[in-house]
């Protein structure tokens, strides 16, 4: 099986970033910058890295920021596609408005904005070929995170929570939650509704569930959320001290 293919992602760059305050004020929440470099810059050349050389991009908030800074995506030997979308979308309706540009990769992978990770992709991709899987999704364990899911022994996702209340979360022995990161296959998108905001955790990942489609991945890698100014600060401490390796070109 060859994984040195050429095959398509998409990252989700259309949100506010509300969170990081004043940080985000002028600036899109993947263009914050770690070490000088932005946020975005790690992802592209991690996806790179693995051999997704074509990613599209949506934007909506400060939508000419990317592409100024990136262009064409040359400098990353990586090419990119924008779209710019008129109202927000979510995440599953962001994907489905670019269903013409991702039905051309089996798998696509699908990665937030603001979510650094050094996680080999090519075992997840690997372990996604190897089963009935509509979509694998990237897994880790946390305490109190805004998602809750439940495997089977296979990795197969059983239960699959976004945003439960306390009382749901202490009923339930899951601990692993969401990371961020997906792989699909083209036809998930028949689960999709056009032209409709909508959301990949909470719309969309729980219906495949029934026909044991959903998969979980366990992370084994580096991973950060960055929805903090704490988060971004200890993002750019791990960069520096080695705790990500992400190679950037120079």
């Amino acid at each position: 099986m060859d994984f040195k293919q050429p095959m398509r992602a998409m990252v989700l760059c259309a949100g506010y970033g509300t969170r990081l305050g004043d940080l985000t004020r002028e600036i899109p929440k993947p263009m914050l910058p770690l070490n000088g470099r932005p946020i975005l810059e790690y992802i592209l050349a991690h996806l790179r890295s693995h051999h997704f050389d074509q990613v599209a991009v949506n934007l909506h908030f400060l939508p000419r920021a990317i592409p100024a800074h990136f262009g064409s995506g040359s400098a990353l030997k990586i090419e990119l596609t924008y779209v710019c979308e008129d109202r927000l979308l979510g995440t599953a309706g962001g994907i489905k408005n670019m269903e013409p540009f991702l039905s051309l990769s089996d798998p696509f992978l699908v990665q937030y904005g603001d979510v650094l990770t050094d996680q080999d992709f090519s075992a997840m991709l690997r372990f996604h070929r190897e089963r009935p899987a509509l979509a694998t999704l990237l897994l880790h364990q946390r305490a109190r995170s805004n998602s809750l899911v439940s495997l089977d022994p296979q990795g197969r996702i059983t239960g699959f929570l976004e945003r439960p209340d306390d009382q749901t979360r202490l009923s339930l022995p899951a601990n692993w939650v969401n990371s961020g990161i997906c792989l699909c296959r083209p036809e998930i998108f028949a689960h999709i509704p056009p032209h409709t905001p909508c959301d990949l955790p909470r719309d969309i990942f729980p219906k495949l569930i029934p026909a044991g489609r959903l998969f979980g991945f366990p992370l084994s890698g580096y991973r950060c959320a960055i929805d903090s100014p704490a988060r971004l600060a200890q993002a750019g401490a791990d960069v520096a001290q080695g705790r990500c390796r992400i190679s950037l070109p120079p």
